[in-house]
C-alpha cells in the first residue's frame, strides 16, 4: 500500500522490507532488486544495510552480512537487535576479538539481562583469557537470588561452567574449593565427585583420591576410568611395597567380592597379569562366559592379543575345552559338577573362529565357524563372523554372501542390515547395497536419496570408493561432494545454538559444540571421502576423460567392414541402454520431486536456496581437476596434520603444479611424521629427481632445494639412498615394493632385479599377508615394474598357495568359485543356507 502511492513509490526501508518479505517467499532475485534499490535511495539508512545483511545471511554470505551489519551501526550505533545479529555471525566466523567487543556493547547497552553477562564471560573464555572470564562469571553469579538449600537447574550449570574455566586455567585448588563450597546447589552429583577425583589426583591428595574413587565405583562398577583414577591414586603406596602385582589384583578382587555381579573387576587384572596368575583368571574368566553363553567375549578379550605369550595360553585352554566338551561335556576331563549344556561347545567354537581369524589362519577357522553352523544353523552371530573371515582372507563377494545370509535370518535388525550392505559395497554390488538399505528407507524415495538426506555418511563414504574402484568417478565424486555438504550443514546448524545455549544456560555443552565445530572436519568421514575425492582429481589430471565419440571417430578409421558393422551394433545397443537408464532415472527424479517439492520448499528453499544439483558427468569432467582437489585438501592441512597422508596428498598434488617449495614443504612434515613410509619414499626419489631434472628454477629456489634435500638424503644419490632403504626394510613387503619401484624409476635395467625384490614371499617377512600381496600383484599388473605379464602370473600363483581364499589370486578360470568345497565340509547344503546374490 505504501509503495502504490506515487509519493512514497521510491521510499528506502520500504522498499528494502518488501525484499526482506520476498526473500521469505523464496524468490531471491526479486527480493535483492527491492533491496538493492531500497538501498540506493536510501544509504544513510540503518534499516536498508540491516536488512540487506538479512539477505546475505540467510545465503550464508556470512562475510559480507558483517560488512552490512558494521555498515548500519555506522548509521545507529546502539541499535540492540544490530548488534545480536551481528555478535551471532561473529561467533559463528570465529572473530572472537569482534565478539568479545559486541558483547561489551550489549552488556553496556543492558546489564540487566541475563545473556549479556554470560556472552561476554564465554568470549573471554574462548580467548583464553580465564582471570576475566572468572570474575565476570562470580560477579554474574552474585546477583543470582538462589537460597543456599534450593537446587535450581540453570544456576547448577552456571556453577559446573564456572569449574570447567577454573580447571581450563589451572586454579585445581580453587577448583575444588568451589566444587565443595557450592556441591549441595549442583543437579549432576555424579559429576561433582568425578571433578573432585580429578582434581585431587592432580593436587597429588591421593589417598581423598582413592575415597571418592572407591566412592564412584560403589556407584558404578563396570567404568573402567574409575578403576584407573583408583589405581593412579594409589600407585606411589604399592611402589614401595613389595609385590606391586599383588596390591594390584588386591584392589579388583575387594570390588569382585563385593559386586560379585560386575564383570570389570575380573576382566581389568587380565591386562597386567601373566604367568600362572593369568592363566588361572583367564581360565576362570572364559569358563564363566562360556556357560553363560557371551557373543562379545572375543571382542572384550581382543586387547590380549598384543601380547604373544597370552594368546599361546587363551589357545591352549579354549582348544582343550572344545576337546573336553566333545568326549564329556566338561571343560576338562577331571571337572566335577554338572556338565555343560551343548550350547557351550558352540560358544567355544565360536570364539575358536575369531580367534584363529585374528592369527591370520583363515582355513582352521572356517573349519570351527561351519561345525558351529553345522550345529545350530539358524544363529545370526555365526554367519556374521564367518563373513568376517571371508573379508579378512580377501574374499569380499564370498563375504557379502554369508553376510547376507546373516540378515535374511532377521531382516529387522539395521545393524546386521547395514554391514551386508557394507560389505555388498566392498565387493562392488552397489545396486544391491542400496535395495538392502531400501527396507530401512522411507517409502516413495530412493534409498539413495533418502541416506543423502538422513546425513547417513558411513554409506555415502563407502559408496564413493565402491564407485572409485569401479572407475565410475563422477559417481564418486558426487558421494564425496556431497559427504562435504553433510559437514558444511553441520557447521551451520550450529547458528541456531548460539542464543539457545544462553537462554538455556547449557554453558558447557555449548562450549564443547563450538569446540567441536573448530575441528569437524577432522572426522574419519570427511577424510575418507576427501581423500577418496583427490585421488580421483590426480587420476582426472593424469588421464583426462576423452569425448566419447570423437575417440570413436578415430578408432572406426582403421577398422574392417565387418569389424565397424560389429562396433556400431555395440554402440547402439549401449545407447539404447543409457536411454532406458536416463529414462528410468528421470521417472524416479520426478516422482520423488513431486512427493518432497512442499517439504523441501518449507525447509530448504526458503532459509538457504535451491542447492545445485551435483551431475557425475560434470563433476568428471571439470576444467582444472587439481584446484578441485585442493578444495577438499585445504581442511586436512588444517586439522588433520598429524596425518602421513595428508602431507602425500598434498605433495602428489603440488608435484603435478610444479610447486616446488610447496612439495619441500609436504615432504619435510611428513618426514617429521614417519621418515621410513613407503609412500614417502616414492615421493622422495621422485621430488629429488624433478630437482635434478628441473634447470628453469630460480637461483635462490634451487639453493633452499639443494641445501633441504641434502639434509634428507644425508648428502647421497638417489640409488644409493634406494639401495640403503631397501637393506634397511628388507623384511617388509610394502617397504620393498616401493623400493623396488623406485629402481626401476632410476633404471629400468634393473627391472629383473626390482621384480625379485617386490615379488618376494619369505617366512620373515612381518606384513605377509593378502592385502599387501595384493597390492604388489596390482602394481606388476598395472606397469609400475614394467611389463611383466609372466612374472604376474607367477606371482598370483604362489600367493595362491599361501592364501586359497583370497579372490584376487584366484585362477581365471576359477574367478567365479569364491571358496574350494573342501572347506566348506559341513553337511549343511550352501545352496539352501544363503541367497545368491
Amino acid at each position: 500500500m505504501i509503495l502504490a502511492n506515487p509519493k512514497f513509490a521510491e521510499h528506502g526501508e520500504t522498499l528494502a522490507m518488501k525484499g526482506l518479505t520476498l526473500n521469505c517467499l523464496g524468490k531471491k532475485d526479486d527480493a535483492y532488486e527491492f533491496v538493492r534499490k531500497g538501498l540506493r535511495n536510501d544509504l544513510k539508512s540503518h534499516v536498508c544495510w540491516h536488512v540487506y545483511g538479512l539477505l546475505q545471511r540467510s545465503d550464508k554470505k556470512y562475510d559480507e552480512a558483517i560488512k552490512c551489519y558494521r555498515n548500519a551501526l555506522k548509521l545507529d550505533k546502539d541499535n540492540l537487535q544490530i548488534l545480536r545479529d551481528l555478535s551471532l555471525l561473529q561467533i559463528q566466523m570465529r572473530d572472537l576479538e569482534g565478539y568479545r567487543e559486541t558483547r561489551y556493547q550489549l552488556l553496556q547497552l543492558r546489564p540487566t539481562q541475563r545473556a549479556s553477562w554470560i556472552g561476554y564471560a564465554i568470549a573471554y573464555h574462548l580467548l583464553k583469557d580465564y582471570d576475566t572470564a572468572l570474575r565476570l562469571l562470580e560477579e554474574f553469579r552474585k546477583t543470582q537470588q538462589v537460597p543456599p538449600n534450593k537446587i535450581d537447574y540453570e544456576y547448577s550449570e552456571l556453577l559446573l561452567y564456572q569449574n570447567e574455566v577454573m580447571r581450563e586455567a589451572s586454579l585445581f585448588q580453587e577448583s575444588l574449593e568451589h566444587i565443595e563450597t557450592y556441591e549441595k546447589q549442583i543437579c549432576d552429583q555424579l559429576m561433582v565427585e568425578e571433578i573432585k577425583g580429578e582434581i585431587l589426583l592432580k593436587l597429588g591428595k591421593l589417598e581423598e583420591a582413592a575415597k571418592v574413587y572407591r566412592a564412584l565405583i560403589d556407584r558404578n562398577a563396570e567404568n573402567w576410568s574409575y578403576y584407573q583414577g583408583l589405581e593412579q591414586a594409589l600407585q606411589p603406596i604399592m611402589f614401595f611395597e613389595k609385590g606391586t602385582v599383588e596390591k594390584r589384583l588386591q584392589i579388583y578382587e575387594e570390588v569382585g567380592n563385593m559386586y560379585p555381579r560386575a564383570v570389570s573387576p575380573k576382566r581389568l587384572p587380565l591386562n597386567f597379569l601373566s604367568g600362572e596368575k593369568f592363566r588361572e583368571k583367564i581360565d576362570k574368566y572364559l569358563r564363566t562366559h562360556f556357560s553363560k553363553g557371551c557373543p562379545p567375549l572375543f571382542t572384550t578379550l581382543k586387547s590380549l592379543y598384543s601380547s604373544p605369550e597370552k594368546v599361546s595360553v587363551i589357545q591352549e585352554l579354549v582348544t582343550g575345552y572344545d576337546i573336553s566338551l566333545k568326549t564329556c561335556d566338561l571343560f576338562s576331563p577331571n571337572a566335577s559338577g554338572e556338565k555343560e549344556p551343548p550350547t557351550t561347545l558352540l560358544w567355544v567354537r565360536y570364539f575358536l573362529a575369531q580367534h584363529f581369524d585374528r592369527l591370520g589362519k583363515r582355513t582352521l577357522a572356517l573349519e570351527y565357524i561351519n561345525a558351529a553352523i553345522e550345529s545350530t544353523p539358524t544363529l545370526i552371530e555365526l554367519f556374521y563372523v564367518k563373513a568376517k573371515i571371508y573379508k579378512h582372507s580377501g574374499n569380499l563377494k564370498e563375504a557379502a554372501k554369508w553376510m547376507d545370509e546373516a540378515q535374511s535370518l532377521d531382516t529387522a535388525d539395521r545393524f546386521i542390515n547395514s554391514k551386508c550392505a557394507k560389505y555388498m559395497l566392498r565387493a562392488g554390488m552397489i545396486k544391491e547395497a542400496e535395495e538392502m538399505c531400501s527396507k530401512f528407507t522411507r517409502e516413495g524415495t530412493s534409498a539413495m536419496d533418502n541416506l543423502n538426506e538422513m546425513q547417513c555418511m558411513w554409506f555415502q563414504t563407502e559408496c564413493a570408493a565402491a564407485y572409485q574402484r569401479l572407475g565410475m568417478y563422477g559417481e564418486a565424486l558426487k558421494k564425496c561432494h556431497e559427504v562435504e555438504r553433510h559437514f558444511f550443514e553441520i557447521t551451520d546448524d550450529q547458528f541456531d545454538f548460539h542464543t539457545y545455549c544462553m537462554r538455556k544456560m547449557t554453558l558447557r555443552a555449548y562450549v564443547d559444540l563450538l569446540k567441536l565445530e573448530d575441528v569437524l572436519r577432522r572426522h574419519s568421514f570427511y577424510f575418507k571421502s576427501a581423500r577418496c575425492a583427490i585421488e580421483i582429481y590426480l587420476k582426472l589430471h593424469d588421464n583426462p576423460l576423452t569425448n566419447e565419440s570423437k575417440e570413436q571417430e578415430v578408432n572406426s578409421e582403421n577398422l574392417s567392414a565387418k569389424e565397424l558393422k560389429k562396433m556400431l551394433s555395440k554402440q547402439r545397443r549401449a545407447q539404447k541402454k543409457a536411454k532406458l537408464e536416463e529414462e528410468r532415472r528421470h521417472a524416479e527424479r520426478e516422482r520423488q520431486q513431486k512427493n518432497q517439492k512442499k517439504r523441501r520448499d518449507e525447509e530448504e528453499e526458503e532459509t538457504s536456496g535451491p542447492k545445485e544439483e551435483l551431475v557425475p558427468d560434470k563433476l568428471e569432467r571439470v576444467e582444472n581437476p587439481l584446484e578441485e582437489a585442493i578444495k577438499f585438501l585445504t581442511p586436512l592441512k588444517n586439522l588433520v596434520a598429524d596425518c602421513i597422508d595428508t602431507h602425500l596428498l598434498a605433495f602428489e598434488i603440488y608435484f603435478r603444479k610444479g610447486k616446488f617449495l610447496l612439495m619441500l614443504q609436504s615432504v619435510k612434515r611428513a618426514f617429521a611424521i614417519d621418515a621410513d613410509s613407503p609412500w614417502l619414499h616414492e615421493c622422495l626419489i621422485r621430488f629429488s629427481k624433478a630437482v635434478s631434472d628441473h634447470s628453469n628454477l630460480h637461483e635462490t629456489v634451487h639453493k633452499v632445494l639443494s641445501q633441504e634435500m641434502k639434509k634428507i638424503f644425508a648428502n647421497k644419490n638417489y640409488e644409493t639412498f634406494n639401495d640403503e632403504f631397501l637393506k634397511k626394510k628388507s623384511n617388509s613387503i610394502q617397504h620393498l615394493l616401493s623400493g623396488a619401484k623406485m629402481m626401476y624409476f632410476l633404471d629400468n635395467t634393473r627391472q629383473e632385479k626390482a621384480i625379485s625384490i617386490a615379488t618376494r614371499l619369505d617366512e620373515t617377512m612381518s606384513d605377509r599377508n593378502a592385502k599387501t600381496c595384493t597390492r604388489v600383484l596390482d602394481a606388476l599388473l598395472e606397469g609400475s615394474l614394467g611389463t611383466c605379464q609372466s612374472q604376474a602370473e607367477d606371482y598370483r600363483s604362489a600367493c595362491h598357495r599361501l592364501f586359497p581364499l583370497a579372490a584376487a589370486f584366484l585362477p581365471p578360470a576359477n574367478e567365479d568359485d569364491k571358496c574350494p568345497a573342501s572347506l566348506n565340509n559341513t553337511t549343511i547344503n550352501h545352496e539352501v543356507l544363503s541367497n545368491e546374490i
